[in-house]
């Protein structure tokens, strides 16, 4: 049966946390200086949580945590650099990470770049720092997501997976014509499968990872509409963008809950098609087992590179 938690497209991240205490647990929440990701950072640290935004901005994010520190009353709000699209970053993050981790959101993402650009592994640059940025991140964590007992791991997606699978033949478009749209598609569908995968291969572990849409939000990230054009009935606060990443981050509703897919805080549709109109559900390729354990063993041969 699908999951439904009672909240809706409505309900806001102060909403879904409401007598939630997360004192003594730890979080990262990539790209936590802005966005739904800075409200993810405030929900969360008003919930008694410690909270590391990891950002590629140190200034940025440091202006933010003060502020955060001062509006929330909560001092346990740090930066650490991240910059998903540089695995060294990534491992000299891991590196000085020593201690359980309760929850890791990764919220982080570029969106639509109208021209073709590569990370310093010369990965497609979409789908190197939304999915083997995040894949590089997550794996070096995975000893301590398992010390915390009962970690769970958010990874934030969006109705882009709608527009398409992961491109197994030309990830990186060295053949194909690049398209903005259909690059961040793939970069998105790979988070998604992220989560199945997790579930699949860390159920053992007491870790649990769930994916999500945040909803069209205003925010920087949105530079690039395209065919992502939403409606403005269906536009979302930027606290009720929040909301789903915070669900899945800490309701105990979703204890044990691994490798789905939600939409407006409620568990979302698989679609074998791509509904008109407004954007809703989750494209079947997109949670399937076989597609996620492939997408694993290639982001495994990249990130040991």
């Amino acid at each position: 049966m699908m999951i439904n938690t009672g909240f809706n497209f409505s309900s806001t991240s102060s909403d879904v946390i409401k007598d939630i205490d997360l004192t003594r647990k730890r979080v990262i929440v990539t790209g936590g200086a802005s966005g739904i990701g800075r409200e993810t950072v405030r929900t969360l640290a008003m919930a008694g949580a410690n909270v590391t935004i990891a950002a590629r901005r140190l200034e940025v994010a440091e202006e933010v945590a003060l502020e955060l520190r001062a509006d929330t009353g909560n001092s346990r709000i740090e930066v650490r650099s991240l910059d998903l699209a540089d695995l060294q970053s990534v491992r000299a993050f891991v590196s000085n990470w020593n201690e359980p981790l309760d929850i890791l959101i990764n919220n982080a993402g570029i969106m639509a770049l109208p021209t073709l650009e590569r990370t310093s592994e010369g990965r497609e640059m979409q789908f190197g720092t939304n999915f083997i940025g995040h894949f590089a991140l997550t794996l070096g964590l995975h000893r301590y997501l398992k010390e915390a007992k009962e970690a769970r791991v958010v990874s934030v997606a969006s109705s882009g997976n709608l527009f398409g699978p992961v491109l197994w033949d030309d990830i990186d478009f060295s053949f194909l014509p690049y398209d903005p749209l259909i690059a961040y598609a793939q970069s998105k569908t790979a988070c998604i499968l992220l989560s199945v995968a997790i579930s699949r291969k860390w159920h053992s572990d007491g870790i649990t990872s769930n994916a999500l849409n945040p909803g069209a939000i205003a925010t920087n990230l949105q530079r690039y509409t395209g065919g992502l054009r939403t409606p403005e009935q269906y536009r979302k606060t930027v606290a009720q963008g929040a909301a789903t990443t915070v669900l899945l981050a800490c309701s105990p509703t979703l204890r044990g809950v691994s490798g789905r897919y939600f939409d407006d805080c409620n568990e979302a549709p698989i679609v074998n098609e791509r509904p008109n109109g407004r954007l809703y559900g989750v494209a079947s390729y997109a949670l399937d087992p076989q597609n996620a354990d492939r997408l694993w063993d290639i982001a495994i041969e990249w990130v040991q590179l």
